[in-house]
């Protein structure tokens, strides 16, 4: 064997004992990814937000209130909006949610690809029910629904989602004539009466007609609801939902909700 020089022997002891004390001593990087894909050191694991990986449980329904609900998703609008979406688990919440669902609320929306429902209200797996028409207006189906919804599974709000710039509501006022398209949009013929006495262009270009149309067309689908479901007028009347509407910003993501 070869033997080693001592003064080389303790010169490469002494290097290993300082390596391994600088790193003893060196804090450990904390990296976080913003969303644009940079990586920068100044975030801690604690200011990392969790992910959400539960679903409501029926105790949690139970003690939900409708106005709180309204208050949930006025909330859930506002960081949509602001680009603050809660990050959810979606994998360990479709299992969580496989044997039950407790949902908050059924929305009524537009069939419109550009209105993404529970990405609008920040809501997740088995938070809401969501129906969608073209020209979110009601009918025996979408009425059965609700009462599913509300009577059988718990929710606690009705909510009929209007927007702007709809084809639906344009088409019907226009008189648009094609396929089922014409049986389907003689059901927003009645937000278009409504405005009979209006003295101004009562077409699609007029984009001020088009607004009260849109607006009345759910007013008009609230009303009806409360018209031809007796078990939701009832469960309203008791106080155990609320039957309210909104209007969606096309270009701001925000929505209106129409207090009545």
């Amino acid at each position: 064997m070869i033997k080693m020089n001592s003064n080389l022997l303790l010169t490469c002891c002494l290097f290993v004992m300082i390596v391994a004390g600088c790193a003893q001593n060196q804090p450990a990087a904390t990296v976080a990814v913003d969303k644009k894909g940079d990586t920068e050191g100044s975030e801690t694991e604690a200011d990392v937000k969790p992910l959400v990986n539960r679903v409501l449980t029926q105790a949690e329904q139970d003690a939900l209130t409708p106005d709180q609900v309204i208050t949930l998703l006025k909330e859930g609008n506002q960081r949509f909006v602001a680009g603050t979406l809660t990050e959810r688990d979606h994998s360990k919440q479709v299992r969580e949610s496989s044997l039950g669902q407790y949902p908050k609320a059924i929305i009524l929306s537009c069939v419109d690809s550009r209105i993404p429902v529970e990405d609008v209200f920040d809501r997740g797996i088995g938070d809401i029910f969501v129906a969608r028409v073209a020209g979110n207006f009601e009918n025996t189906d979408i009425l059965g629904s609700m009462e599913f919804a509300c009577n059988l599974s718990g929710a606690k709000l009705v909510f009929v989602l209007g927007h702007e710039h709809c084809g639906a509501i344009r088409g019907a006022i226009d008189g648009a004539k094609l396929g089922n398209i014409t049986a389907m949009l003689t059901n927003i013929k009645p937000a278009i009466d409504h405005f009979k006495d209006y003295d101004g262009d009562k077409t699609s270009q007029n984009v001020k007609f088009v607004e009260m149309v849109t607006k009345q067309n759910v007013l008009g689908t609230i009303d009806r609801i409360r018209m031809n479901s007796p078990v939701l007028k009832e469960m309203e009347a008791k106080g155990e939902i609320k039957i309210i509407g909104g209007i969606y910003n096309m270009d701001s993501g925000k929505v209106s909700f129409l207090e009545q």
